[in-house]
């Protein structure tokens, strides 16, 4: 009898926000990839307003698009995707210096499986 392997699931590694003043006509995925690698997926979605009234700097965020990004990946828990984090966020945040001086970021590590709709793991 062989022993299985348990289900893989998606796996968040990195997660923030990525802003850039309304005026502009940018499109992220110029800089950002949909793929760091294979199986290492980069989901951009724009907000309808920021979660937050002004940034560190003070700029109004109501100024600003701005998009939340995620990095994903599948496997079988956090333990398994955990050393690809040194390397994501490296691959990530060289393609992020390449975008213009008017883009802005806050990445952090989210270690964690997804959750879906009902709070339970996707």
């Amino acid at each position: 009898m062989s022993e299985s392997r348990p289900a893989e699931r998606p796996i968040k590694l990195l997660q923030g926000y990525v802003w850039f003043p309304k005026t502009s006509e940018l499109d992220l995925r110029t800089y950002l990839p949909e793929r760091l690698d294979d199986g290492v997926h980069v989901l951009i979605d724009r907000l309808p307003a920021a979660p937050f009234s002004f940034f560190d700097d003070g700029t109004p965020a109501a100024t600003q698009h701005i998009h939340q990004l995620t990095v994903v990946t599948m496997g079988e828990d956090e333990a398994s995707v955990e050393p690809l984090l040194p390397w994501a966020a490296e691959v990530l945040e060289e393609k992020l210096e390449s975008t213009p001086a008017e883009v802005g970021w806050q990445i952090l590590d989210d270690l964690r499986a997804v959750q879906d709709f009902y709070g339970t793991d996707a």
